[in-house]
């Protein structure tokens, strides 16, 4: 398999609330984005977190905790 440096990209459709619509586009608003970007932006930095995370742990494991 060979890789072109482009990411594959997919659909999410997502049914929310229309209390919760409104909320996001005000705080995407806030930012100067889409709703479509702002959620994008924070998915994407919620799963940067999580990856972080699991690789502070398993150094921790490695080398021990940090003292």
């Amino acid at each position: 398999m060979t890789t072109t440096g482009t990411a594959e990209t997919g659909v999410l459709s997502l049914r929310m609330d229309g209390e919760l619509l409104d909320r996001l586009r005000e705080r995407a608003a806030r930012s100067g984005m889409s709703v479509q970007d702002y959620v994008v932006r924070t998915l994407v930095r919620e799963d940067f977190d999580e990856r972080f995370q699991s690789a502070v742990e398993e150094t921790e494991r490695f080398y021990g905790p940090v003292t």
